[in-house]
């Protein structure tokens, strides 16, 4: 993994910035974060990261002035200067003084990404890369899946996974179809109607309770489900077809 450090007086631009970097799925691992440049320096010195983001406005130390100090202590920490639009001038004049590049708040996820690509590129071979990253998906889908196989009863949606594994619900689908075989719904309503269909032999319970044991609390959207899966409806499974 790439190792990340990132600076802002900001706390939300630091806590955004973060987030981005994990749901870019690429090789990144932020180990440290500071308010300050003065912190920042410390941080830096400290953990030894591969790559800075900073603003490039801050107390007690500026970005640019932490760009220098790398450079004078020889340390190769790739920096990329966060600025906002009043200095833009002074990203462009860092690039000639040696930032890795620079981006402009307020932060869009597609302009991160492709600055992570480059990072990316740059740090790990190409076949390195491939094979990092499709550990990582391989890693977020398991976990996923077991989230899934726990929680199936309970009020749970490709939207809220995606966003808890900070991964695109698009791409969190395709990866699921792919490692399951079916698709996400399909394959939550296949583990209710397999646990409705074991609790429906037991006949103290009433349909309406199976249906709210197995995720559904509408009496009659569970029927309708049951029926379109098995071809019957509970009460005539529960009867014995």
């Amino acid at each position: 993994m790439i190792s990340v450090y990132l600076a802002d007086d900001e706390k939300w631009v630091l806590l955004g910035l973060q987030k981005l970097i994990q749901k870019s799925g690429l090789p990144f691992r932020v180990i440290g974060k500071a308010d300050n440049g003065e912190a920042a320096w410390e941080g830096i010195c400290a953990l030894r990261p591969q790559v800075l983001f900073t603003d490039i406005r801050m107390p007690k130390m500026s970005g640019t002035e932490l760009l220098h100090r790398i450079a004078q202590e020889g340390l190769g920490v790739r920096t990329v200067l966060i600025s906002g639009y009043a200095e833009f001038g002074y990203a462009q004049s860092a690039l000639r003084d040696g930032a890795f590049d620079y981006i402009l708040k307020p932060i869009k996820e597609e302009e991160l990404f492709g600055i992570l690509e480059k990072l990316s590129a740059l740090f790990m071979p190409k076949q390195a890369l491939q094979k990092d990253l499709e550990t990582v998906k391989r890693e977020t889908v398991d976990e996923v899946v077991r989230e899934i196989q726990e929680r199936y009863t309970e009020d749970i949606s490709l939207q809220g996974l995606a966003q808890k594994h900070h991964i695109s619900s698009g791409h969190l689908s395709y990866l699921l179809k792919q490692k399951l075989g079916v698709s996400f719904s399909k394959y939550l309503l296949e583990k209710r109607i397999e646990l409705a269909k074991e609790l429906l032999r037991d006949k103290s319970l009433s349909i309406d309770e199976v249906a709210q044991r197995v995720g559904y609390h509408d009496y009659f959207y569970f029927t309708k489900v049951f029926k379109e899966s098995q071809g019957i409806s509970p009460s005539k499974f529960r009867k014995g077809g």
